[in-house]
């Protein structure tokens, strides 16, 4: 089968973003991020982002189309994120797409988000990984799920009850004054710092959480737990802290996902999401998953954000698989399940 080249569009956040891909081959990844205007107000603002996607969508498929060489008459199909995200900023995508793939008289492709994001690992390696698990952490989700068929069957095994491992760090970075998003500036700080420093708790890892919850997430206690620690120690070392805390997140996500490869049988994990560029969590990923005999695989920390090229990437798996397009008229879904992979009539 020809190789098809697939436009991904993805605006469910921050980022306006677009990539072309052909087959398993990234050709553009261009990404227009409203960061910097949502940085004053310490996290996303719904309007804000909104208003940029408009701004930057024309711009950024312009771009894309020149990076990969190509003009738009030579894309085959249309992929965009239909959800989950915030709805505002995913009608702006959602009618980018359904417009270019109506005027090109192209199929489109309304894709799940979450599923993209484990889907960038086929521009990354190429064995296939499937059936894997799937540790998906993000400013929004923390999820293990059970991939038998990206393009089919996605089961979630667990997921945060509270804060995503994301969200638990753009909060304590807020709290230590480092700024938004706080993830990098978390690992930033950390490196080289006492990991062992303080003793946060791990949520959800007692022995009866083992049992009612092996595979569900909690981070607000340990959220809890750092800003007591800073209000009673006013000479706090702040790697210390942030190391520790950064632990504490890595060390419950591993400890899960390697749970989860043990109990299902499955022998390969993949790491995806914003979280997923946390260069602890990627070292700390590789040691433990080599230990227990798992194949790990974690993007390129350019392609862990979100992106357009994690959108065409599953659009594309989409087309070499057989699936059935979308119909042209659909609804964006800001709470579509993990399972529901792309929409259909």
């Amino acid at each position: 089968m020809i190789e098809p080249i697939i436009l991904g569009i993805e605006t469910s956040c921050d980022e306006s973003a677009v990539g072309i891909v052909r087959g398993r081959t990234l050709l553009a990844n261009v990404i227009a991020s409203s960061v910097e205007e949502h940085a004053r107000f310490g996290g996303v603002v719904p309007e804000i982002a909104s208003r940029a996607h408009l701004e930057a969508m024309i711009p950024t498929i312009r771009q894309a189309l020149q990076d990969a060489k190509i003009s738009l008459s030579d894309i085959d199909a249309v992929a965009v994120t239909a959800g989950p995200g915030l709805i505002g900023a995913l009608l702006v995508g959602v009618g980018a797409g359904a417009g270019l793939a109506l005027g090109l008289d192209r199929p489109i492709f309304a894709v799940n988000h979450l599923a993209a994001h484990i889907s960038v690992d086929a521009l990354t390696h190429s064995q296939s990984l499937q059936p894997t698990i799937a540790l998906l952490v993000s400013g929004g989700h923390s999820s293990l799920l059970q991939v038998d068929d990206i393009t089919a069957s996605i089961t979630q095994l667990g997921a945060t009850m509270d804060d995503a491992a994301g969200e638990a760090f753009d909060k304590i970075a807020r709290l230590m004054k480092l700024g938004f998003p706080g993830g990098p500036a978390i690992d930033a700080l950390a490196t080289g710092a006492d990991e062992c420093a303080i003793d946060f708790p791990r949520g959800l890892t007692t022995s009866g959480d083992w049992q009612s919850r092996p595979f569900d997430f909690s981070f607000s206690g340990l959220k809890t737990a750092v800003a007591r620690y800073i209000e009673a120690t006013p000479d706090y070392t702040r790697a210390d802290v942030a190391a520790s805390f950064q632990e504490a997140i890595v060390d419950v996500l591993l400890l899960k996902s390697v749970a989860a490869c043990k109990s299902t049988g499955i022998d390969s994990l993949v790491i995806a999401g914003g979280v997923a560029a946390n260069s602890r969590l990627r070292a700390l990923a590789q040691q433990r998953c080599d230990k227990a005999g798992i194949h790990l695989a974690i993007p390129a920390p350019g392609l862990c954000t979100d992106n357009g090229a994690m959108v065409a990437a599953l659009g594309s798996l989409m087309v070499l698989a057989g699936r059935s397009a979308s119909p042209i008229a659909f609804e964006a879904d800001s709470s579509l399940p993990v399972d529901v992979l792309s929409l259909l009539s």
